[in-house]
């Protein structure tokens, strides 16, 4: 049976409102820590001792022996292929950050103490959660729709309070421009508005592009407690922040001159997103034998408050040679997001002293995301129940192992897949996104000398996505996502 989608799960290019796409940008995490965590597709929960942990397992604070710097930066390329339309085309973006920076001490309580309350540690510094950078392009020829009838019947479904004061009722952001630009106009013998490129069949050819940057930070301060050189148990605050800023354009033309009295349009939009929250996580770390270890973890809700900017402006050249028409002034609108709770479960077996494999696996029930407290006094009551019927749980898989060469040298490989959180119908619709994955493989090698260490990864990311062009499109542009990153981590202990 043939796949389709609802227009409200996958818009790209809402009125500026927020949905359901904000409330799982902001609560789907991919971690990006140290190199060996990296390396280790971030299967730290039940070993702790690296930095990346405290942001998993905060228990992993407590197993360290002694203090420790660690600084991680990255190198990376992300390729996505758009295929719309029957057609495929390639855009790309390179990509530098820092992903690491943390800070641990460790105190023991007594003179040469190993049983009993055997020490405390702490641990400061961030983790990246996630980025957002990449561009995306997606190009097709003889369309059957455009966002100008999204715009007219918008405007019909409400003719009584539009029509003859367009002016003050039409959103500046969307229908106003198209109605400022000749792009939509009135018929007053059907009593209806209109746009020449539907009444004339379509055909026209469709550009999408954007351009995206951003990251999820977190900050964060653990504590932890060993036992025994057992059991260890630790908490962290975690402080978020998060920046997104989307530039898009999408072109329409006639490109076979077809059409009378439209030769091309315009849009762009522009998004920026910032805001701030705060979750808190706590977890413990079980050694039953020296060669088996056991996690299990729970973070709260993070507790999100945003601040939205947003304009766009429209452009034709039939009409008015190419001249933008734009709102008077760019928006600002503020929201709140609370994340779902996250729980873990970590097991790993270490094997002598020359290796070990260790497996987390996250449970996530998205459909508790929630939308709250818009700056007008909005509840998102509607945008909450979609979240509930749109998402479902699901299980994240992280396997790392790591193979200790010599007293100096490991080698390391992971695995990561994030499976996708829509369910397989809405509404007793299917849902073609629910096909859909993330996933990671990757490899790389330790050094030590001393104190100091060096650390060093290779990371290749997969993932694909199917996404409308414009609100109402009966079309969809899939994005295959490719994404190398070379990540170091250089650290000291002391």
């Amino acid at each position: 049976m043939k796949k389709l989608v609802l227009s409200i799960l996958l818009i790209t290019c809402s009125a500026f409102a927020q949905d359901l796409t904000d409330a799982l940008r902001y609560s789907n995490y991919k971690i990006s820590g140290t190199a060996r965590s990296a390396a280790m597709g971030n299967a730290f929960g039940a070993l702790g001792g690296d930095f990346t942990s405290l942001s998993i397992n905060p228990a992993g604070v407590a197993v360290y022996r002694s203090g420790e710097f660690t600084f991680t930066p990255s190198v990376g390329k992300i390729s996505v292929d758009g295929t719309y339309l029957g057609n495929k085309t390639t855009d790309s973006k390179y990509n530098v950050s820092l992903d690491n920076m943390g800070y641990v001490t460790t105190i023991p309580t007594g003179s040469n103490s190993e049983s009993g309350l055997v020490s405390f540690s702490f641990g400061l510094g961030f983790n990246r959660l996630g980025s957002f950078s990449m561009n995306t392009l997606a190009e097709g020829a003889n369309s059957n729709n455009s966002i100008l009838s999204y715009f007219s019947e918008n405007m019909n479904a409400n003719y009584d309070n539009i029509y003859g004061n367009e002016a003050a009722t039409l959103d500046p952001y969307y229908e106003k421009l198209a109605w400022d630009t000749y792009l939509i106009n009135h018929d007053d013998n059907a009593k209806e508005y209109f746009n020449d490129v539907k009444d004339n069949g379509y055909g026209q050819s469709q550009r999408k592009s954007t351009d995206r940057r951003g990251y999820i930070n977190e900050y964060l301060i653990s504590f932890g407690a060993n036992f025994n050189h057992k059991f260890y148990l630790g908490g962290t605050v975690g402080i978020h922040d998060v920046y997104f800023k989307e530039n898009a354009n999408l072109y329409e033309w006639d490109a076979q001159n077809n059409i009378p009295y439209f030769t091309d349009l315009n849009f762009n939009t522009f998004l920026k997103t910032t805001g701030s929250g705060f979750n808190l996580k706590i977890g413990a770390i079980y050694k039953p034998t020296e060669n088996i270890r056991l996690g299990l973890a729970f973070h709260s809700p993070t507790f999100y408050k945003f601040n939205d900017e947003y304009d766009s402006s429209m452009s034709t050249s039939t009409y008015d040679n190419g001249n933008p028409v734009a709102p008077d002034k760019a928006g600002v609108y503020d929201y709140e997001i609370e994340t779902p709770m996250k729980a873990i479960l970590s097991g790993a077996y270490v094997i002598g002293k020359s290796g070990l494999i260790s497996v987390d696996y996250e449970i996530v029930d998205y459909s508790n995301a929630k939308l709250k407290n818009g700056s007008d006094g909005y509840d998102y009551f509607s945008q909450n129940q979609t979240i509930q019927n749109a998402y479902k749980t699901v299980g994240n898989l992280h396997i790392g192992g790591e193979y200790r060469v010599n007293k100096s040298f490991s080698l390391r490989a992971g695995y990561e897949n994030y499976p996708s959180v829509y369910k397989t119908a809405y509404l007793n619709t299917a849902n073609i996104n629910s096909d859909t994955s993330y996933s990671t493989v990757a490899g790389g090698f330790g050094f030590r000398q001393g104190n100091v260490f060096f650390d060093a990864t290779v990371k290749h990311i997969i993932s694909d996505e199917n996404l409308k062009l414009y609100p109402g499109s009966p079309e969809m542009a899939k994005y295959a996502t490719t994404q190398n990153n070379v990540i170091f981590t250089l650290g000291y202990k002391f």
